[in-house]
């Protein structure tokens, strides 16, 4: 067994003490998708101990892009079952648990209580939100991992009295209000990478090492090999209203997705005011371009990833082609606790003519 784990022995930072420690650990992955194959495989050969898998999905021809702990033979498989068989072949000394159900807020906490850390690999945000709301009543840390295009996100939540998922994204979006991988697309490797840092996280946590990524976000851009990092706090209004609901949990009806309010506004109602922020949703190639205003461009399928453009200072006047998108855009800033935003009325042509109307009407008087 030593020759197995040598390398990480070697290191003076782990040695045969720290290997230990990854041995009694218990890990629960939730989704073994693109974001769980990669943790997965990097923690099974680290040697925890432990692993529990959660997925009632079967494998698809589709997934073999990006989820490349299955082949062909596994197509048509239970997706838990599949990895469980793939990870043994790995490391045959190590526990692993299938658990081929849904989860669902009468078996999370159960499922929650048998393990040490918990680590998101999910793609929908029902799931997440019930992830946290259940790793926050079981105090249990939660590695949270999210990718979109070639764009990904990973950070740690509830660790050590730090924040929780809600602490950053305090109520979820309209259902298929953002799109997800099957819909939208994504970049093969992206997962992995993703992946391979929430298992780094994981490790971090077992073994006490470095500075585990709590209270931070990390945005990955695979295109630019950039990296970010958004400073994130604890509500403690938010942990509490959890807590709170602990009693209630398991009789729940997955009650985690909710229905925004869009405010719609003319554009005539911003031109005199200073302290707004013009935010173009259209895709960057789109046309007319809009003239008269300094507007931020970031393109509906690109908002998720870019919420550091938004200035919290300013109120937030969204448009886009008709009217359409930014809707859906202010339906996602407002998931993502910026309320103070507006669906501006009219599409981009119009907007141009009010504009000119407005300069020349200004122009006149003057």
């Amino acid at each position: 067994m030593e020759d197995r784990y040598s390398r990480h022995i070697i290191l003076s930072e782990i040695g045969q003490e720290g290997q230990d420690k990854l041995s009694r650990a218990k890990v629960l992955v939730v989704g073994a998708g693109g974001l769980g194959c990669p943790v997965l495989q990097y923690l099974a050969a680290a040697g925890v101990g432990t692993l529990g898998i959660i997925d009632f999905d079967v494998v698809e021809i589709s997934n073999l892009q990006r989820q490349v702990l299955f082949g062909t033979s596994s197509i048509g498989k239970n997706k838990a079952i599949a990895a469980k068989e793939r990870l043994l072949d790995l490391n045959n000394s190590i526990s692993i648990n299938a658990y081929t159900e849904k989860l669902t807020c009468k078996n999370a906490l159960s499922m929650f209580n048998q393990y040490d850390i918990v680590v998101d690999g999910t793609d929908n945000f029902e799931t997440r939100y019930l992830i946290n709301d259940a790793a926050v009543i079981t105090g249990k840390p939660l590695v949270f991992g999210a990718i979109y295009k070639f764009e990904g996100q990973v950070s740690v939540f509830n660790y050590k009295e730090g924040p929780s998922y809600r602490c950053v994204f305090p109520k979820p979006p309209k259902k298929d209000a953002v799109p997800n991988c099957s819909e939208i697309g994504v970049i093969g490797v992206l997962p992995g990478i993703i992946g391979a840092m929430q298992a780094n996280e994981v490790l971090k946590i077992i073994l006490g090492l470095g500075q585990v990524l709590s209270g931070k976000l990390l945005c990955y851009n695979a295109l630019t090999l950039q990296n970010s990092v958004l400073k994130i706090n604890r509500s403690e209004a938010i942990i509490a209203s959890v807590l709170k609901d602990k009693a209630h949990f398991k009789n729940k009806q997955e009650a985690f997705v909710c229905e925004t309010q869009v405010k719609n506004v003319s554009i005539s109602e911003f031109l005199n005011q200073d302290n707004i922020q013009f935010i173009d949703v259209r895709e960057l190639h789109e046309q007319p371009k809009v003239e008269g205003l300094e507007v931020e461009q970031i393109p509906l399928s690109e908002l998720e990833f870019n919420l550091q453009k938004i200035d919290n200072n300013k109120k937030q006047a969204v448009f886009c082609q008709s009217g359409i998108r930014s809707k859906q855009a202010v339906k996602v800033l407002q998931a993502h606790g910026i309320l103070n935003c507006v669906s501006v009325t009219e599409g981009a042509s119009q907007i141009n003519k009010i504009i000119q109307k407005h300069y020349k009407i200004v122009s006149n008087e003057r």
